[in-house]
């Protein structure tokens, strides 16, 4: 079932009750945009940060944790005290999981109805899921999502108990959960993880909990009711094939150019290379940590991680971008005209056109959005590097918050750029399509044009 926007929803009202029409992505973005100003208040109380912050940078700190993202213009670690970070957590849990997720479990627990606009707006945070499994979805969401974030805070808090003491690598292990599986990408060190690039525990732990969350809530759950390849839905199939290639092929091609490096991989050992070309190939699905230094990387490197960064994790996920399996669905969509093929099949099931035209749609916005957010920002950030604009400007849309190090020294309109992305990456460039331009059934309809493509 998919909201369609040009039904207005029916719903009986009590007498004296105002009536709210309202789409349901106009609502979603409503209640991400509530949370965002209640997380800039509470990150501007003079407890929350140990030397005053201007309002600007609050918001900006505010809308990266709810976004997921992870750019910072404050450092975490050193300039929010723990009443700070802990809001800076519970933002990054409530924004990666979704505000949807917690609002049914906590209406069903109150004994409450779910109600049809109260479904359509759960249908567009969930990104199509059936209307009919909406709940037991968003029960299964939490508890996945708490019983791995468990599993994952005691083995960073066991790891760093000797060198950080039992108290602070119980909050080293919340809060590096917490950021991780929801693919924020915050660190309590300005230097992200890369005191750890050659420790493997930290770097398959962390990597696994922002694949795990990346993946997508669907793909997991299909997963764990259907244990069989053959038994498992095409969207799975595909998001878990393209998952393994991509991040395959990233490994391999970081792990060749940077090689011999000697600001990254060149001063490591073997099996340091590896760890941490894997590392830097897996965060850019919007994880936003790294264990090199991102500036230092080389050009063809950089150009891989925009890729990466563009494409992102899966529907229904804490990660963000296109999609993998919208790139697939255009790459297969593009091998299929070549061939003169009359329709797109994968995994022997036809993909139907509305579908290919959406994962168009949504890649020419996300590519529109990103060259005017560019653009913005070589006005407003003049002596900046065009490669740092066009990271920047890429793992904001993209929700990653890896930085070539830009994010500091930003403008005031560098930060409300960037702001407005991380927004619009957040909740899908194709929700807020849907504001502006609301579908017209015509009446009359004009003979077919010839049309030169190319």
């Amino acid at each position: 079932m998919m909201w369609d926007p040009s039904v207005a929803p029916i719903e009986r009202h009590p007498k004296g009750a105002k009536k709210i029409m309202a789409a349901p992505p106009l609502i979603l973005c409503g209640g991400f945009l509530l949370l965002i100003i209640l997380g800039t208040f509470l990150l501007k109380l003079p407890i929350a940060t140990v030397h005053p912050i201007s309002w600007v940078h609050s918001l900006f700190t505010a809308t990266s944790a709810v976004t997921v993202t992870g750019l910072s213009v404050e450092d975490t670690g050193t300039v929010f005290t723990t009443f700070g970070q802990v809001t800076i957590a519970l933002l990054i849990q409530c924004g990666g999981l979704g505000l949807m997720t917690f609002a049914i479990v906590t209406l069903v627990a109150l004994g409450g109805r779910i109600g049809f606009l109260q479904r359509t707006v759960a249908i567009e945070a969930f990104n199509h899921t059936d209307a009919s499994t909406i709940v037991s979805t968003a029960k299964s969401v939490l508890l996945f999502s708490f019983v791995v974030e468990f599993i994952g805070m005691v083995i960073l808090a066991v790891h760093w108990s000797d060198s950080l003491g039992w108290k602070n690598s119980l909050f080293y292990g919340f809060f590096y959960t917490i950021s991780a599986f929801n693919n924020a990408g915050f660190a309590l060190s300005a230097n992200s993880l890369i005191p750890y690039v050659s420790d493997p525990v930290v770097n398959f732990t962390i990597s696994g909990l922002f694949i795990i969350g990346g993946l997508g809530f669907s793909v997991w759950i299909d997963l764990m009711r259907n244990r069989r390849w053959s038994k498992l839905s095409t969207y799975s199939k595909m998001m878990i094939t393209g998952t393994i290639i991509i991040n395959g092929v990233a490994v391999l091609a970081i792990y060749f150019i940077e090689y011999n490096n000697p600001h990254t991989l060149g001063p490591l050992s073997e099996s340091g290379k590896w760890l941490a070309s894997w590392f830097q190939a897996v965060t850019p699905r919007t994880a936003g940590f790294n264990t090199l230094p991102i500036n230092q990387l080389r050009d063809a490197t950089t150009a891989l991680m925009l890729v990466l960064m563009f494409i992102g994790g899966g529907s229904l996920s804490t990660a963000s971008g296109i999609k993998v399996v919208t790139f697939m669905l255009l790459v297969y969509a593009t091998y299929g005209y070549l061939r003169r093929d009359e329709e797109v099949n994968v995994f022997k099931r036809e993909i139907p056109k509305e579908v290919i035209s959406k994962a168009l749609a949504l890649a020419m916005i996300s590519i529109g959005v990103t060259w005017l957010a560019i653009f913005g920002l070589l006005l407003s950030e003049k002596s900046a590097p065009m490669i740092d604009v066009v990271f920047e400007a890429v793992s904001a849309l993209g929700t990653v918050g890896l930085s070539r190090g830009l994010t500091g020294s930003l403008s005031d309109t560098g930060e409300f750029i960037i702001i407005f992305l991380m927004f619009i990456g957040r909740l899908g460039p194709l929700t807020l399509a849907y504001f502006l331009a609301s579908p017209r059934r015509k009446k009359v309809r004009y003979p077919k044009a010839k049309m030169t493509v190319g």
